[in-house]
């Protein structure tokens, strides 16, 4: 298995590591629920140094990265960031993404782990504009510090004003010493930022993170909270909510998707399906019967096969079972109440309003 340049912290620290898309990653520290409200309360650090980057430069790489991808990067300004998607022909998702735009010849993207080859296999193919791709993963380590204490924290390592940075818009500058790109985003649904850096800078930003942390009750933490903490934001896991088969419109994600910049992959097959209409939805519900609706778990309506669950678990800042699934788009509503099939039995569930969670302002 692939390991981070953070794999000696971790296994010091008593991670317990797991097989994660071929990478050993910890799941935990001191326990999924304590890591998942030290984030939600305080503050949290993970280690995302797995994910891919994939550099897109020269004179045409906004025209490539607006073919390729569902959003309109045309409207980032520079240090500027966007949620997007990468389409095969047919509208289903080749992978989520992070677009940053460093300046008018310049892209910097953030993938999945698992997916970093194949996107950039997607993007290479796809380029027959003035403008080179490189897969850039090697050159990052990436590490997350989310929590509402994240920008105290953060603080501290850098003269940059990190408080001028808004939600999703990034800079370049010194942090703990070394050169690092400081996002202001995130998947845990708190504020926080993300830092990439070179990985041979990547024990000591921990361990500056960790030690300026400290007053602060910052703790290590692993993929399970990780987990828990963006489903209770409802945000897609890549072969869970979102994948070849599903559109961003099945995904309840038309908001990343703009028809109407121009010509890119998977815009056909994307106002075909509009025109035809949508005919599944993604929808939150909470587990109102006893039971945990787990991912792949069959869902019914009236006691009759409609959907099924593509993330569930328990919610600990909420204390209640939570899960998204998939169901026909007329019962994709909140108030509708539905069965999960858990271990051969049928139990009881109702939709939601989604986000589960939204953080307090502060």
């Amino acid at each position: 298995m692939k390991r981070t340049p953070l794999y000696d912290v971790h296994r010091a620290a008593g991670a317990k590591m797991v097989d994660f898309g071929g990478w050993e990653m910890p799941v935990q520290y001191s326990g999924l629920i304590d890591e998942h409200k030290a984030v939600r309360t305080a503050a949290g650090l993970f280690d995302v140094s797995h994910m891919g980057e994939i550099e897109v430069t020269g004179p045409d790489a906004l025209q490539l990265v607006d073919f390729v991808t569902t959003n309109a990067a045309s409207r980032l300004q520079n240090g500027q960031c966007h949620y997007s998607g990468l389409l095969y022909e047919h509208g289903g998702f080749v992978d989520d993404i992070l677009v940053h735009k460093v300046n008018d010849h310049e892209y910097f993207l953030c993938v999945n782990a698992a997916n970093q080859d194949k996107d950039f296999d997607h993007i290479r193919t796809a380029n027959k504009f003035n403008c080179a791709v490189e897969l850039a993963s090697a050159k990052y380590a990436q590490l997350a510090l989310q929590g509402p204490k994240a920008l105290e924290i953060a603080q501290q390592l850098t003269a940059t004003p990190l408080g001028h940075i808004h939600y999703y818009w990034f800079v370049d500058g010194l942090f703990a010493g070394a050169q690092a790109r400081i996002a202001r985003t995130g998947y845990t649904g708190e504020d926080g930022f993300e830092i990439y850096t070179a990985p041979e800078h990547a024990v000591a930003t921990w361990d500056a993170i960790m030690q300026a942390g400290k007053p602060f009750g910052v703790k290590p933490c692993g993929l399970g909270a990780r987990n828990t903490l963006r489903l209770e934001s409802k945000m897609a896991l890549y072969g869970h909510e979102i994948g070849p088969s599903i559109t961003p419109f099945d995904a309840d994600l038309a908001w990343i998707v703009n028809l109407d910049k121009g010509e890119f992959i998977g815009n056909a097959a994307l106002r075909k399906q509009l025109h035809k209409g949508v005919t599944r939805k993604l929808v939150g519900f909470e587990m109102t019967g006893r039971g945990i609706g787990r991912d792949g778990y069959e869902v019914l309506l009236d006691g009759k096969p409609a959907g099924w669950v593509t993330s569930g678990s328990p919610a600990p800042s909420l204390n209640k079972n939570i899960g998204l699934c998939y169901l026909p788009v007329e019962f994709a509503k909140p108030g509708v109440k539905i069965q999960v099939v858990v271990r051969n039995q049928p139990v009881e569930a109702e939709t939601v309003m989604t986000p589960f969670y939204k953080r307090p302002k502060r």
